[in-house]
């Protein structure tokens, strides 16, 4: 749709591919955050006698089964959330460049080393740390617009 004056609509600039991608992946990182929160949640609830819940099965099954959508699952959503996100920002320049790239390098580290290294979950809130304190610094650097004098009266 082209309009009078020849100009797109801004939705139109938009690739839905990787929109989908950001708010898929977004989304499945919340529900499997919350998924094991749940499962971790329930086996708190079942300790009213922590001896019988240790030495079950069902204990262990459950630490495995929190343990592996937080540490696996999740993590692997929140890189490739990470992709996406940088990806865009390359498209769209709303963050450095270098700080795109540096988070599409963070993302395949976190999309292939997540079991081999120890600290790896740490990268996902630190990345998003670095973008936000970026986004608070261009915020209160831009300059306030003061009303004018002329247009009060």
């Amino acid at each position: 749709m082209v309009h009078r004056c020849g100009a797109r609509p801004a939705w139109e600039h938009e690739d839905r591919f990787f929109a989908t991608v950001f708010l898929g992946s977004g989304l499945l990182f919340l529900a499997m955050l919350f998924a094991s929160a749940a499962v971790a949640g329930s086996l708190s609830i079942y300790s009213t006698t922590p001896n019988i819940l240790i030495s079950s099965g069902i204990y262990t099954f459950g630490r495995i089964v929190t343990y592996e959508i937080m540490m696996v699952y999740a993590m692997k959503m929140a890189g490739v959330f990470m992709i996406s996100t940088c990806t865009l920002s390359l498209r769209t320049g709303i963050i450095p460049r270098w700080m795109a790239f540096l988070g599409i390098v963070l993302a395949l580290i976190l999309l292939l080393t997540i079991s081999m290294i120890p600290w790896s979950p740490l990268i996902f809130p630190l990345w998003v740390q670095l973008i936000s304190v970026h986004i608070l610094l261009a915020n209160l650097r831009k300059p306030k617009n003061k009303p004018s004098t002329a247009s009060l009266s």
